[in-house]
């Protein structure tokens, strides 16, 4: 019989690729995880791995049997489900991870309707880039993620990440509004950009959308929170790219111009979660509270 626990570390590898990232994501040692991997592979009687210089990466056996631990997981979190929907009330830790546009926007009417209806639940709350939110899933640091993609940059499905549609977005080019009324992304070729830290999705967004009107980008600044990007807009400082989220209040020196590109925003658990009742209460919740926000109430 193969341990669970040793399966959840092999498609942890597949996914964050070392064993050092392993072994943070888990709170363990490197050599632990490296014994207890070995040990998955003397129960399964086959390699599962294969060392290529100092690092490690899984065979063809190995990715097969992490397909199967996708659906073993997956398991394992509709029997919780299905044990905590016998339970009466709700209590205990949710930890709700949310991208920074949706914290002052999204979030603060749902945290307020869980903490009404089910006051025993302890909500937490972790801001996080949306190419984070996945590993955090699955690795437990999250239960709930709002998490997004863009329609120019989609995100391959996760393996071990369900979800639910929430809300699309516009996404508008911001401009100092003496620029004239004609900005367009090909206008922009020459001008100083205001972009997210390398590594996030919004940078990779704005890199995509410069690329399609056939130029690079020529980024003066990097800024992750939207008010600190219009900010440095409206002081003159570059161009950039804000969904509708995030331009809700602009400064008066800036004008947004409507593109086509779309904003994608799902509310995501892990692979068997959604008819765990903490879950489905956050679902409840966040549906809500946007479909008041976005009528303004």
């Amino acid at each position: 019989m193969l341990d669970v626990r040793r399966l959840r570390l092999l498609r942890d590898l597949s996914h964050l690729g070392t064993i050092a990232a392993v072994a943070r994501a888990n709170a363990y040692t490197p050599s632990a995880v490296s014994q207890q991997l070995a040990a998955l592979q003397r129960e399964a009687g086959v390699p599962l791995l294969e060392h290529t210089g100092r690092s490690v990466r899984l065979t063809a056996t190995g990715a097969t049997l992490v397909r199967h631990a996708e659906a073993v997981l997956a398991a394992l979190e509709a029997a919780s489900a299905a044990v905590a929907a016998a339970r009466t009330g709700l209590s205990g830790a949710v930890r709700i991870g949310a991208f920074p546009s949706a914290v002052p926007t999204l979030l603060p009417a749902a945290l307020v309707a869980l903490g009404r209806d089910h006051p025993a639940l302890d909500l937490m709350v972790t801001e996080l880039d949306p190419v984070d939110m996945p590993d955090a899933l699955r690795d437990g640091r999250l239960d709930v993620a709002l998490w997004h993609d863009y329609d120019i940059a989609p995100v391959e499905p996760d393996p071990g990440v369900d979800s639910v549609r929430l809300l699309d977005e516009k996404v508008f080019l911001a401009v100092p509004a003496a620029r004239g009324p004609d900005a367009t992304i090909a206008g922009t070729r020459d001008a100083a950009w205001v972009v997210g830290t390398p590594g996030t999705l919004c940078h990779t967004v704005a890199m995509r959308v410069c690329r399609a009107a056939g130029f690079t980008a020529g980024v003066r600044h990097h800024a992750d929170d939207f008010t600190a990007v219009l900010a440095l807009v409206a002081a003159g400082q570059g161009v950039a790219l804000v969904p509708e989220l995030g331009a809700a209040h602009p400064p008066s020196g800036v004008r947004l111009v409507p593109l086509d590109v779309h904003r994608r925003t799902r509310i995501a658990y892990r692979r068997g979660a959604a008819d765990h009742p903490v879950v489905a209460a956050c679902v409840t919740a966040l549906e809500s509270s946007t479909a008041a926000y976005l009528a303004g109430e």
